[in-house]
């Protein structure tokens, strides 16, 4: 198990991801098929519990309860990460998993491309992915690399190159659910560090806004912002007015930001989903110039 509040938050995003496959393929907001199996034997349980549709009507209501919109949000925000990834096709070179967590998108790109793709996440988190790919594959595929990095003190492409990564390569980067758990010296220092990375590399990144974390708008979660802001688990957060600029600091352009509207539009009323979307978290999309 995960030995400190971060690392914990790997299973979360998982296990609705997970519960989306109960639902027909046309009602589903993401399709990934190892996402349960990646899972821990009681959340395993639970998943096949919620089979029935009335228990997981029951359970999304619950977790709208602790934030509402978020399990749109959740399950959106890999949906527009894969939507990207396709697009991107042969234009890149490599995948780097930031903060990869249980994450099983590795293990599915490996199953129709030959591109290596490397996850990065803390020690504690990497050792556990290490164990569960044993346990659900047998052993690491040839083409993923596990990665242990601290974002708050490694070089991120010092520590890469030392497990194979090229500088040349144009990278596909993902950043799912991770800026705000680092500290704002953290995300820029990551940041600074793929300066180096040559363009037309891409990368996607979610970011909680900043109007949450310092209280002015709590967009209708005082759960989460009990659990997450006051007890000093979240620190960094951006305004969606901002994210064009901040991204340009560091040699990247914004190519597109989806917030709730666009999720609604483009995913949860195409699937006939009667959810809604929070404004609390954004996902953004950029390629390096």
């Amino acid at each position: 198990m995960a030995r400190n509040r971060a690392a914990a938050t790997a299973y979360g995003p998982m296990v609705l991801a997970a519960i989306e496959q109960h639902e027909p393929p046309g009602r589903r907001l993401v399709d990934d098929d190892l996402a349960a199996q990646f899972l821990p034997a009681p959340l395993r349980a639970l998943v096949a519990a919620l089979r029935p549709a009335p228990l997981r009507r029951w359970f999304t209501a619950a977790v709208e309860r602790s934030g509402p919109g978020l399990w749109a949000n959740l399950t959106c925000r890999k949906r527009f990460i894969a939507d990207r990834l396709d697009e991107a096709g042969d234009d890149v070179d490599a995948v780097v998993v930031l903060g990869a967590g249980l994450d099983t998108l590795a293990y599915r790109l490996t199953r129709r491309a030959r591109i290596p793709v490397f996850e990065v996440d803390q020690p504690v988190n990497i050792a556990r992915k290490a164990a569960i790919v044993r346990r659900v594959l047998g052993a690491l595929p040839l083409a993923v690399r596990l990665v242990a990095l601290d974002f708050e003190r490694d070089d991120l492409l010092t520590i890469l190159a030392e497990h194979g990564y090229r500088p040349g390569w144009r990278t596909f980067f993902v950043w799912e659910g991770v800026t705000q758990y680092l500290t704002e010296a953290a995300v820029r220092t990551t940041l600074e560090g793929l300066r180096p990375v040559p363009p037309g590399s891409r990368l996607v990144f979610t970011y909680v806004r900043s109007e949450f974390l310092d209280g002015t708008n709590r967009y209708g979660s005082a759960r989460l912002y009990r659990t997450a802001v006051t007890k000093r688990l979240w620190h960094f957060g951006l305004r969606t007015g901002q994210v064009a600029d901040f991204l340009a600091e560091y040699g990247w352009r914004l190519v597109d930001q989806a917030g709730p509207d666009e999720f609604l539009r483009r995913y949860v009323e195409p699937a006939g989903r009667n959810l809604r979307a929070s404004e609390l978290e954004w996902s953004v999309y950029a390629e390096k110039v």
